[in-house]
This record gives C-alpha cells, sequence and structure tokens, in this order.
C-alpha cells in the first residue's frame, strides 16, 4: 500500500460502550471521523492518512469523503493491534502515527511534534506526547494517566494514580510554579519495525494492573519519547462531549466560517 515515509493511522470502529456509533455522528454536516482526518491533513508531516476500521459503514463514509479506508480484522484487543495490522502492509513506509478516532481538535503542531520527537531520538523506538497538570481534580482522576519523565525526555513511569506522589504534600507544588505532573495524551508515533514487534512483547504485570499498554514497551527495556504541549486534544467518550465539540465547531463557523474544511489533500 503506496510508498510514504511518514502514514497516519487513525482506528475507528462502531461500537463503543458509552457512545455507539461514534465515527458516524454526523451533527455538524460530517461524520466525526472526517473531522479527525481533516485535522491530520493539516499537519506537514504526515505523507499518507489512512482510517482503520473493522465496519464496512466506517469505510463507506470515509471513501465518500474523499478519505482512505483500510478493513481490518474485527478480533483486535486494542486500536495499537489494528493500527500494527495496517502498517505490515506498509512496506515503504519508516514511521506510523497512531491518531485516536475520537479526537477531531487534535493540532497539526502536535501531530508534527510527535513525529520529530523521533528524529531528536533516534534510539527511541516510539514518541507520544504529555501536558501539564495544573489542578488537583486532574492529578487525582484515575481516567486520567500520568507520566513522569527524565531530564532528557524519556518516559520514567505511566500511572493512572497521581504521580509524582508530594511526600510534604502539594502545597509543595504549588509553592514551585511547576506543574502538578504531567498528563499523558493518546497520541503516538512507533517506528513501523517497532510496532510490528509489540504485540509480541510480553504482557507484563505493570500493565495488567494499571491497564496501561505502554508499560509493556517500559517493562521490556525500550524507551519511549515523550515531548512536552501546552494544551491537550480532547477527546469525545460521550455524548455531553460530542455535543460540545459541536457546540465550539458552530462557534468556529460563525467567527470564521472557511475554518475547518477540508485541509490540504493527502493521498
Amino acid at each position: 500500500m503506496g510508498n510514504a515515509q511518514i502514514v497516519g493511522v487513525i482506528p475507528a470502529r462502531f461500537a463503543s460502550t458509552r457512545l455507539p456509533g461514534k465515527p458516524l455522528l454526523s451533527a455538524t454536516g460530517r461524520p466525526l471521523i472526517q473531522h479527525v482526518v481533516e485535522a491530520a491533513r493539516r499537519a506537514q508531516s504526515l505523507e499518507r492518512i489512512l482510517v482503520a476500521t473493522d465496519d464496512p459503514r466506517i469505510a463507506e463514509a470515509v471513501t465518500g469523503f474523499g478519505g482512505e479506508a483500510v478493513m481490518t480484522r474485527a478480533d483486535h484487543a486494542t486500536g495499537t493491534d489494528r493500527v500494527a495490522e495496517v502498517a505490515a502492509g506498509l512496506d515503504g513506509t519508516r514511521l506510523i502515527v497512531n491518531l485516536q478516532g475520537d479526537e477531531p481538535e487534535v493540532s497539526a503542531a502536535a501531530l508534527d511534534r510527535v513525529v520529530a520527537l523521533l528524529a531528536e531520538d533516534p534510539e527511541a523506538p516510539m514518541a507520544t506526547l504529555a501536558t501539564p497538570i495544573r489542578d488537583q481534580a486532574t492529578y487525582r482522576d484515575p481516567a486520567c494517566v500520568k507520566v513522569v519523565c527524565t531530564r532528557g525526555g524519556r518516559a520514567l513511569y505511566f500511572s493512572r494514580s497521581p504521580i509524582p506522589c508530594y511526600r510534604d504534600g502539594l502545597a509543595q507544588a504549588a509553592s514551585s510554579r511547576q506543574p502538578l505532573a504531567y498528563l499523558h495524551l493518546g497520541l503516538y508515533a512507533y517506528r513501523r519495525e517497532f510496532l510490528l514487534a509489540i504485540g509480541s512483547l510480553p504482557r507484563s504485570a505493570l500493565e495488567s494492573a494499571e491497564k496501561l499498554e505502554q508499560l509493556r514497551v517500559l517493562d521490556a527495556g525500550y524507551p519511549i519519547a515523550v515531548g512536552i504541549v501546552d494544551e491537550p486534544s480532547i477527546g469525545i467518550d460521550t455524548p455531553e462531549d460530542y455535543q460540545r465539540f459541536v457546540e465550539r465547531w458552530q462557534a468556529r463557523q460563525v467567527a470564521n466560517p472557511l475554518e475547518n474544511r477540508a485541509g490540504r489533500s493527502v493521498q
């Protein structure tokens, strides 16, 4: 499938516990998956963008707006597995960016940054992003994954628990003017050969405990490069999340009718 060196792959499935049919929600006049593809097209580094799905309804919608869909098996346990199946067919590709199919407002800068990390750290087989946490609610929320890093920008650990733990209390953190912690963002870039090998790495006890797949990589001894960005992208998990996205999109259309139209063509 083509010879693009850097490919963005967006895993998208119809089933969702809290928001079934999420990729096809179209209150804006276009399906959610189209918004994600258009956001990815704004990145300068991505030479090709594919939607990986096991549902023909999603594939039909993607081809309908001029995107490129790849059908995958239906039995994948994770989005990473689905992306890896697609990567196996991209023989000439060096880097794969895994972009979540429910983040229509991801910035081009974030996508370009996660790609640049692998150039900056040639020994890291994968990279991801994080953003500062400055409020206690996010810091303590187990649904918000935290990451701690070395000074050189590599991940030490990911956790659903509040890390780092401030032994002298949060007043210690507040007085330092530093963020309480860093929130991990679900955007990844992989060297293709490493992505294909992840599935064969042994599932670690840490991964099982935290339910965080990236801990399998750290437990196996591989480094993960982490870049810090100022703002998180906003994922859509619930009907309320989607409604807020629609309201933001509509407000942008009033302010700038040209904004959020399809980006540059990437084929």
